[in-house]
């Protein structure tokens, strides 16, 4: 019993270390990126030693697959739930581009992480992403097209729809550092940028749309 009762606080001991060193290394991540973060600079922000950072995760890859499994395991079921749901088209599309932009405004690394794994290997990241079951687009086609039917909207394809959604949302993010030099953007601007950009999305599509 005694053996137990200490293997079980050994057990939360772990959990809780390991819930800290992903919550250090999310924010090394957004501060220098994928590419520019290492585990010394993760073990820092622990302010823990690296060997025994190393103990819990052997790279910063491991790190990163965790956390992105994490972030894209509570994106995407909100995704696919939203496309099915018996809201309004107009509805759709203002949830739509609040949480995309929301998910990549709390994890920026992501948008050039994803884009670069889909060149490498697109389609075993799809799979990942998705985890084996792509979203279930027919409910969404056919409310536009009862949309269209009934003069409401102008005539579009639900593959240009999504397509204008997806890549108005992610661009700024996969070009900020462009964004922020053409047009003088600091980081404070930016985030204030793209929380408009919740809005203005939105209202530029169903503006282009309705009849």
């Amino acid at each position: 019993m005694f053996n137990h009762l200490v293997k079980m606080k050994e057990k939360r001991k772990n959990t809780n270390t390991e819930e800290k060193i992903l919550a250090a290394a999310k924010k090394v991540f957004i501060a220098k990126g994928m590419a520019g973060a290492r585990m010394q600079d993760i073990a820092d922000e622990m302010g823990m030693n690296k060997a025994l950072l190393h103990y819990y995760f052997k790279t910063k890859e491991q790190l990163f697959e965790v956390i992105f499994k994490e972030t894209i395991g509570k994106f995407i079921p909100k995704l696919k739930a939203l496309l099915i749901a018996d809201i309004s088209l107009e509805d759709k599309i203002k949830f739509f581009c609040n949480e995309y932009i929301q998910m990549a405004q709390d994890n920026p690394y992501l948008p050039l992480f994803i884009l670069n794994e889909l060149n490498k290997q697109p389609a075993q990241f799809i799979d990942k992403i998705f985890s084996g079951e792509l979203p279930d687009l027919n409910k969404f086609t056919f409310q536009l097209e009862q949309e269209i039917k009934a003069k409401r909207i102008k005539p579009i394809s639900p593959v240009q729809l999504l397509m204008n959604m997806m890549s108005m949302c992610i661009f700024p993010f996969i070009a900020k550092p462009m964004f922020n030099a053409v047009l003088g953007l600091d980081e404070l601007q930016f985030r204030l940028t793209m929380e408009q950009r919740k809005k203005d999305i939105p209202k530029f599509i169903l503006d282009s749309i309705k009849k």
